[in-house]
């Protein structure tokens, strides 16, 4: 199977611009009656508000621009950043950590004094205020639904979602102002949930570990859950200017390259993965599946997996391209998933236009494009 390049640019522009104009979806007054047992939280719509998301969202603006060696969306971030910045940010936790990992990018160009103030601010913050589970783990704080001063704390919780939302943009401060101490951290961070979230059965990672009960929730392999590690893990390793512990680096990267071998085993009929992995009766999920195609995709670019991965990257790329809609929307997107105790959970989840659907798929054809 060849990749088609002028399809995957066709599409990469109409989830891209999709994406700088996204909304709520139409049957929010539907979707509201369910409520957070569905996945639904008001914030996580569209892409103006500062969350996890949205933070998803502009990270994949910015991976097009560096993939086309680009500055085309620059105006578009700063923008985004500056009004958000003046109407007041929410509450410090996980998830809103993620637009800093872009914010990083953007104020590269910018040079703008608030911006580098509020980057350092925030990585001080997360080394000595972020609440820590038992042996030190970040604790997944979240933002609380409809309240954006609140937080959840999610007492003594680790999830897989923080090395992503967190943990990246942490190193990648330690690597830009040489500070031993938050890459040391950020090291610590990706081995406790190692230590913690993987199967060594599987070589897949469970969505959260508790310190309370000390069980893994309800043992269940979730898609966008085990992509956050595929995709973000390579982003971690990539970010580093001088060389990660050789030993370190070798547990890191068998871990993923366990994990990837069984999402080969594991990779649906039409190139998707099921929002429960090991579960065929759950929907085929687009958001995981597209971080996990760019993961793999960019695995291979690496060196780190061998070419015999690359028709289950073609699969995955061309079952992307028959989840965007004509007007780009991407589909089949699963929306905000709390920690389950069963499958059905997450089988239950709604599927909605999110940002973060959009951003990983630009990302994923962002990469495909490396082999056309």
């Amino acid at each position: 199977m060849k990749m088609n390049e002028k399809e995957i640019r066709k599409k990469l522009t109409l989830v891209t611009q999709k994406l700088m104009r996204l909304d709520g979806p139409e049957n929010e007054d539907e979707l509201k009656e369910s409520g957070e047992s569905i996945g639904y939280f008001k914030r996580d719509f569209g892409i103006k508000e500062w969350d996890w998301p949205q933070g998803v969202g502009l990270y994949g603006l910015m991976n097009i621009m560096k993939a086309e060696n680009s500055e085309e969306y620059l105006d578009f971030l700063d923008q985004w950043f500056s009004v958000n910045m003046k109407e007041g940010l929410p509450s410090r936790n996980i998830n809103t950590t993620t637009p800093l990992l872009t914010l990083m990018d953007v104020n590269e160009k910018s040079k703008k004094p608030e911006y580098e103030k509020l980057l350092l601010d925030w990585a001080d913050w997360l080394m000595t205020c972020m609440p820590r589970t038992m042996e030190g783990g970040f604790q997944h704080v979240t933002s609380a639904n409809g309240d954006r001063q609140g937080v959840r704390l999610n007492e003594n919780e680790m999830w897989i979602d923080t090395l992503f939302m967190t943990v990246l943009f942490l190193n990648k401060m330690g690597q830009k102002y040489q500070r031993q101490d938050w890459i040391d951290e950020g090291i610590h961070q990706v081995l406790m949930h190692i230590k913690y979230l993987y199967d060594t059965r599987s070589g897949l990672l469970y969505h959260g570990w508790t310190f309370r009960e000390r069980n893994n929730f309800g043992g269940v392999f979730w898609c966008r859950g085990n992509s956050w590690f595929t995709l973000g893990i390579l982003d971690y390793i990539e970010a580093f200017q001088t060389p990660l512990n050789a030993g370190v680096k070798k547990i890191i990267l068998d871990t993923y390259r366990a994990q990837t071998e069984m999402l080969k085993q594991l990779q649906a009929e039409d190139g998707l993965w099921h929002t429960v992995l090991d579960d065929p009766s759950s929907y085929e999920e687009t958001s995981g599946s597209a971080a996990i195609a760019a993961g793999i995709l960019k695995g291979i670019r690496l060196g780190i997996l061998d070419d015999s991965y690359m028709i289950c990257a073609e699969r995955a790329v061309q079952g992307l391209l028959e989840n965007v809609d004509q007007d780009g929307t991407v589909l089949n997107v699963s929306g905000g998933t709390g920690i389950g105790m069963d499958k059905e959970h997450y089988k239950n989840i709604l599927t909605a236009p999110m940002a973060y659907g959009q951003s990983l798929v630009i990302v994923a054809l962002a990469e495909a494009l490396y082999y056309c």
